[in-house]
């Protein structure tokens, strides 16, 4: 009898979960802005530059204090985000020359011997032309799961065999090989380059950011039926420092350049594309179930910006030179308005995604790790990582090329023509303490699991220059 009267609640209940609509696979956004630094934005600490939309962005995540970008510049940055792998690792080390700059050089495949002159102590490795296609991109790794995917802005990774329709996008909007826009008024002419037709123009005096902006409206609101990945790549804040009159006039102050006020122009139309994003993704009812990352590619460019109290700025081996703004919105799984002050780095997204979106990884070594149970815990839980590295084989500034590694708080540079610098970061963010000639055994310690990380991944180091002419009696 008590089975019998079990029975109609067991079919009711069977019934109610029957009903209950599959859940959808979850969105993303990955939004990587070129050149912003560490302090651009006021939910950073800034009291210069106007980002609401990012604040906002914030405030219903998680906000990363000690986010990296892979290096300094952009490509082997952008090659760490698309792969979860290290730009050592990828032969990407530094920023890809376009075709234009190249000359009459069309080459048919990656170059191999190492570069210099006699005015050079050492030589480096080449760099790379491209990003080669066994390489597994993020578009790639989520083809077998059937998103639309979408890049838009900027991609700099590669000759038009390269761009991202040959590397697992469905659609790509001014992605190609060039590292900054031609202009950032319509119809974006320059003389040298162009967006080599992967971005036409439409309205004369249209803002590029804008844009970019409204194309990914579009994309968002052609396919919010369907998982998407949609990769936003603005060109803005990269030089050309262009900026919209009556915006930048906002800006003026007497402490201020023109050109700083252009650049915090620049950096609100970012703010303004961001805030047309994330008012798509909730007119189309998906915002919910989207997770969005907002970052840099690299630091901020010294001059148009300030980065303090960070140390130096783009291209350098500094703190103002790698570390960037990082937040992860994730609505019912990351808690609004947390900060995480985990060490975390461009290699980590790829491997977050296919946690976060139940997807296999590529079959080959991945570098970062998964950001998922740390964003779970509210950032209580500590990635299961002891260091991350950097590595710039190659002549930028002085004292030329180096690598870096980060342990803790600890954080050392070796410089490749000899010497390194050791500093605490918890105790001196601003790296004004060279601590590696009074804690000599921490700095030895550092550069030995330096030497181990750079050769588990195959990364190649300068050597001596046997011409080198500075060396000759």
């Amino acid at each position: 009898m008590k089975n019998l009267l079990f029975l109609p609640l067991l079919f009711a209940s069977v019934v109610a979960c029957a009903a209950e609509p599959e859940s959808k696979p979850l969105n993303v956004v990955l939004i990587l802005v070129d050149d912003l630094g560490w302090m651009d934005l006021s939910c950073q600490g800034s009291d210069y530059y106007r980002t609401p939309n990012i604040d906002r962005l914030a405030s219903q995540g998680m906000r990363f204090t000690d986010a990296y970008a892979a290096c300094a510049v952009c490509s082997p940055t952008r090659a760490a985000v698309m792969t979860g792998r290290w730009p050592g690792r990828l032969g990407v080390t530094d920023w890809i020359r376009a075709r234009f700059q190249r000359g009459t050089k069309n080459p048919k495949e990656n170059p191999t011997d190492y570069v210099g002159g006699p005015s050079r102590k050492v030589l480096c490795p080449p760099n790379a032309f491209w990003m080669e296609h066994d390489e597994t991109t993020i578009a790639e790794m989520l083809e077998p799961s059937g998103y639309a995917t979408c890049h838009i802005g900027k991609w700099h990774l590669g000759d038009p065999d390269w761009y991202p329709t040959k590397q697992g996008f469905d659609i790509n909007i001014a992605g190609c090989d060039i590292g900054q826009p031609p202009s950032y008024f319509d119809p974006y002419f320059h003389k040298r380059y162009s967006f080599d037709d992967q971005l036409k123009p439409r309205k004369k005096g249209e803002f590029l950011t804008h844009r970019e902006g409204d194309e990914a409206r579009q994309f968002i609101t052609e396919h919010k039926d369907e998982p998407f990945f949609l990769y936003y790549c603005p060109y803005a804040v990269h030089t050309p420092i262009q900026a919209i009159p009556e915006v930048a006039a906002k800006y003026k102050r007497g402490d201020k350049r023109d050109i700083n006020a252009k650049y915090a122009a620049l950096t609100e139309s970012v703010d303004d594309a961001v805030g047309t994003i994330m008012k798509t993704l909730k007119e189309t009812g998906v915002a919910d179930n989207t997770l969005v990352i907002f970052t840099s590619d690299n630091g901020g460019l010294k001059g148009p910006t300030d980065n303090s109290p960070l140390r130096s700025g783009k291209g350098y081996a500094y703190e103002g030179g790698i570390r960037v703004p990082l937040i992860v919105r994730w609505p019912g799984v990351v808690k609004p308005g947390s900060v995480s002050k985990e060490a975390v780095t461009s290699v980590d997204y790829l491997p977050t995604i296919a946690e976060a979106l139940g997807t296999k990884l590529p079959g080959h070594d991945i570098d970062g790790v998964s950001l998922v149970p740390h964003l779970k815990s509210g950032g209580a839980k500590p990635l299961e990582r002891k260091h991350i590295h950097w590595h710039f084989p190659h002549y930028r500034h002085a004292p030329g090329p180096y690598s870096i590694i980060r342990s803790g708080n600890w954080k050392l540079i070796r410089w490749y023509e000899g010497g390194h610098e050791l500093y605490d970061l918890k105790e001196d963010l601003s790296e004004k303490r060279d601590l590696a000639a009074t804690l000599p055994d921490k700095a030895k310690e550092l550069d030995s699991m330096l030497t181990a990380e750079l050769k588990r991944i195959g990364a190649k180091l300068p050597k001596a220059n046997p011409d080198y002419e500075g060396g000759k009696k």
